[in-house]
């Protein structure tokens, strides 16, 4: 599958869709959408039987969904917290991804149905810590019904039209009258807009130790989070290449096309691996451009309340377990160890002065 029709849908770099979700990992099978009333009770239809093949799914399944929920709450206030960092590339956002059984593909339509409750209506699938959804109350489970008076769409399109009634309407005030099917009734919730660095943030299907970027999206292998382990060394990673989308690294270095191929690929519930044997057609990524990374990750870091001061011991533990000569792992794309750690060193002292001067964080 191409990389127009995979995720297109769910990007949170176009405008149209960035107010329905900021993360989301698994593909949309297209279908034209059922109609949708404008009042419904939250009651779902009963789960089919777990069969073997179904319950493999689901255990797949619930891996993944709580790996990406777990993304999905670090990255809050790396997204939320650095919006003017990220200047153009930053979005009214809702805080909130919203998902279907058809969210899914194959025989896990059935796993969502069955380990999720999902249905043919998008329900809430997760909030995003200190966004306008989380502070009005929005809840995981909440059922969309409408949008300011208008009708969202169920079914296997669901959405992808949803996004297009929610985007505009987003990015031209400054909340959203939502009603919601909760506990057997509509609710109304009055939703305030977010402003965010507008990329999307996806969990990756493989044990290799690495995460990409293509100018758009940030992802994270499973193996990655494994190693990384503790969500301060996990925010390390994600800030590094959300600062290499902001600085337009992947344009610079004309790699988009080829990462976001690695991307499309990883996301998929069974990613085809032999991609990521070699170094999967990724150059090492230049030392001037890496450190500059470095330097701006770690103040986003920073301003998102975590703390800097264990990222020289993260960066080197990576590359001294995982050197260089690991194809497709991470030193092997990010090749220029000592002169990071020194730009890591510097600016953790700049931020921590600044921090004891109780200055700005602006790098």
């Amino acid at each position: 599958m191409n990389k127009t029709n995979k995720f297109g849908a769910l990007s949170l770099a176009m405008a149209a869709l960035a107010s329905l979700t900021a993360c989301s990992t698994f593909q949309s099978r297209p279908a034209a959408p059922e109609p949708a009333p404008a009042v419904v009770s939250s009651v779902t239809e009963a789960p089919p039987e777990i069969t073997a093949k179904m319950a493999a799914a689901r255990a797949q399944l619930s891996q993944m969904v709580a790996l990406q929920d777990r993304l999905y709450r670090i990255a809050g206030p790396l997204l939320i917290n650095n919006a003017d960092l990220c200047r153009t590339q930053a979005r009214n956002l809702l805080g909130f991804t919203a998902k279907n059984k058809y969210s899914y593909t194959g025989e896990f339509v059935d796993a969502a149905h069955a380990v999720l409750n999902y249905g043919d209506r998008l329900e809430v699938a997760s909030v995003l810590p200190g966004s306008g959804a989380a502070r009005a109350g929005l809840r995981k489970g909440d059922a969309l019904i409408a949008a300011n008076g208008k009708v969202l769409p169920v079914g296997a399109n669901a959405e992808t039209l949803a996004a297009g009634i929610l985007g505009p309407l987003a990015s031209s005030s400054q909340s959203l009258d939502l009603t919601v099917a909760r506990g057997g009734s509509n609710q109304q919730i009055k939703v305030p807009v977010t402003r965010a660095c507008a990329f999307k943030i996806d969990i990756g299907n493989s044990d290799n130790i690495n995460a990409y970027s293509d100018g758009q999206r940030v992802l994270i292998t499973r193996g990655m989070v494994n190693f990384a382990q503790s969500d301060e060394a996990i925010a390390y990673v994600l800030a590094k290449d959300i600062a290499h989308n902001v600085l337009g690294h992947a344009a610079t270095t004309k790699q988009a096309y080829t990462v976001g191929s690695i991307i499309d690929n990883l996301v998929a519930v069974r990613p085809d691996l032999s991609m990521l044997i070699g170094t999967a057609g990724v150059k090492p990524m230049p030392q001037d451009l890496d450190s500059a990374a470095d330097y701006l990750s770690l103040y986003m870091v920073a301003r998102a309340g975590y703390s800097v001061e264990g990222a020289h011991a993260f960066w080197q533990r990576l590359a001294t377990q995982y050197p260089a000569t690991v194809l497709n792992g991470y030193t092997a794309n990010h090749p220029s160890v000592a002169y990071r750690m020194q730009v890591i060193d510097k600016t953790v002292a700049d931020i921590r002065s600044k921090q004891a001067a109780k200055r700005p964080l602006v790098p």
